[in-house]
């Protein structure tokens, strides 16, 4: 198809914020999309592949302006001094266009095959050169874009499309298109096994609601991790649990999705980040001490001292997800051991469905436990509010967050955020935030981003909640916390503008945030206010719809109010 059609879809879904009025327009658009242009809804969501594919096009600000000053002969001076008066390098693409100096005699009208043909060799380009081949794949569509066409291919390049279209829009837009309003939920449930909306279009292309049914789990292929709510205490537990419940540790640790089938065996993060490599000891003791075929579990990987046996937090061991190069003395000197809590696929069958009760008696069944290797997690299913109380003492004995409350009748949902399970911790006063902008320092701050602009998210917007330049280290030191040197290195590649000192800085970094209430504020686009907020980690297991969401924060005022519970 025209990758003009596409880009004038852009245009309508970007016109309104209304989420009905996009359905429309993007139902519509489906009923006429042809199968063969399936990969299309890909581009919707600004990627080039299904959303469990590793690869994405990773093309940094500064190529983008480069192929844009190539593509139409202005100079990257020009270019960056307009982006940063307009803010959107998108609209400066447009903008430009519309006066290109440059033409060319291998100019064509562009497909979206060609796009996504081109945009797909970028992520596969390595070694000497690299920088000079994306250049001249970008530069090749560009000089054939036409001003909306290039506006949309500069911001999928740089992943900041604007469309407000999320996963959750193009599964209302496909029950609508194809079927009932009301079947959202089984066209969820085939995205949430397939993790791939082009293979659901396709088959909600012909009509027959239960071919849904037939897509199943693929062992291999990761999954989005089943995710909690809060609970304000044991009685609201309760209330909407019932009784009896399940309690399990909250484990202070990062989560692993494992997949074996063939004896192959593969760790994902709750980003869809294949950690294989980094983790050969978790990969042997999969292999030895769990029974079975092909399986898809769930489980935490926790720290722990080797001459003591204390369990660690986190961040003592985050950097065993980031390592890539000496694995085996990282993985002496920071051991973990496998916590696994839940099962969602095994030997052929799904279990999604089943009832949690059901799938924790087969984890007990299949898993040999091994003390500081692996073990299925601490598990207690009660309808006793002093037996909660004991369990949660003991979990922060043994240095973990807090406790885990479950439904026993209920399935596991992938991607979601269930109020079938809840979390339970002492530390209430913490969020999920993402750093949107800083400012650079002066003095001995000189030189390093400080200051940082936190932001909680509204859908795919991301809106500012406060500023934050405590919890952070002007020094390195051994315990691994964040340094102002290390966060600006991390930070410097993400900046998408600068106006003197401040800097916006695209949505990417999730840090752990702790504070001591919320307020009202106009001063910032959420309407709140962190007061005492000083950053404690840095998430580098969390992407940006991990992060605490306006609705989350909203209800977090409503509760500080309430004395902070406490047992006995």
């Amino acid at each position: 198809m025209k990758y003009l059609k596409l880009a004038q879809l852009y245009e309508e879904l970007s016109s309104t914020t209304k989420r009905l009025e996009k359905i429309d327009i993007l139902s519509k658009f489906l009923k006429q999309l042809s199968e063969k242009d399936k990969d299309v809804l890909y581009l919707l969501l600004g990627e080039i592949y299904p959303e469990y594919d590793e690869r994405r096009i990773g093309i940094s600000n500064q190529i983008a302006i480069k192929a844009l000053s190539k593509a139409t002969g202005i100079e990257s001076k020009k270019i960056v001094a307009e982006w940063k008066a307009i803010g959107d390098l998108g609209k400066v693409a447009e903008k430009f266009t519309l006066h290109k100096k440059q033409s060319t005699l291998h100019s064509y009208c562009l497909e979206t095959e060609k796009v996504l043909e081109n945009l797909r060799k970028l992520p596969e380009l390595e070694g000497k050169g690299t920088v000079g081949k994306k250049l001249g794949l970008i530069t090749e569509l560009l000089t054939s874009a036409d001003p909306i066409e290039a506006k949309y291919l500069i911001r999928t390049l740089i992943g900041d499309l604007r469309m407000g279209v999320q996963e959750s829009t193009i599964r209302e837009s496909l029950a609508v298109a194809f079927f009932k309003k009301e079947d959202s939920s089984k066209v969820q449930l085939a995205i949430d096994k397939s993790n791939d909306v082009a293979i659901v279009f396709e088959i909600c292309k012909k009509g027959k609601l239960k071919d849904l049914e037939k897509i199943n789990l693929e062992v291999g292929k990761p999954i989005k991790a089943m995710l909690a709510q809060k609970a304000k205490d044991i009685e609201d537990a309760f209330r909407q649990l019932g009784k009896p419940l399940a309690i399990e540790y909250k484990y202070d640790g990062f989560r692993l999705l494992i997949h074996k089938k063939n004896n192959k065996v593969s760790l994902f993060t709750r980003r869809l980040e294949n950690v294989t490599k980094q983790f050969p000891e978790v990969e042997q003791y999969i292999r030895d001490f769990i029974k079975g075929d092909s399986f898809i579990l769930d489980s935490e990987a926790v720290g722990y001292d080797k001459k003591t046996k204390k369990y660690t937090d986190f961040q003592a061991i985050s950097q065993r997800i980031r390592r890539k190069y000496n694995i085996g003395d990282l993985q002496k000197k920071l051991p973990v051991e496998v916590n696994i809590f839940d099962v969602l696929y095994y030997n052929g069958k799904s279990w999604l469905e089943e009832p949690f009760e059901k799938r924790r008696k087969l984890i007990e069944k299949i898993i040999t436990k091994h003390p500081y290797k692996l073990i299925y997690s601490r598990f207690k299913k009660t309808s006793s509010k002093k037996e909660i109380e004991e369990f949660y003492k003991q979990a922060l004995k043994n240095n973990q967050e807090g406790i885990m409350l479950k439904n026993l009748d209920a399935g596991y949902k992938p991607g979601r955020r269930v109020g079938h399970m809840l979390k339970l911790k002492p530390e209430t006063n913490e969020l999920d935030l993402v750093i949107t902008g800083a400012e650079w320092g002066a003095g001995k701050r000189g030189g390093w981003l400080s200051s940082f602009i936190l932001s909680c998210r509204k859908g795919k917007k991301f809106l500012e909640i406060g500023k934050v330049g405590t919890g952070i280290l002007e020094k390195e030191t051994e315990d691994n916390k964040i340094t102002f040197e290390n966060l600006t290195n991390i930070l410097k590649p993400l900046i998408v503008k600068e106006k003197g000192k401040s800097v916006t800085i695209k949505p990417k970094i999730v840090v752990q945030v702790h504070y001591q209430d919320l307020q009202r504020s106009p001063n910032y686009e959420s309407k709140w206010a962190l007061r005492f907020p000083r950053i404690t980690l840095l998430r580098e297991d969390r992407g940006v719809f991990d992060i605490a969401s306006l609705e989350e924060i909203e209800k977090d005022f409503k509760e500080q109010k309430r004395e902070n519970w406490k047992f006995g």
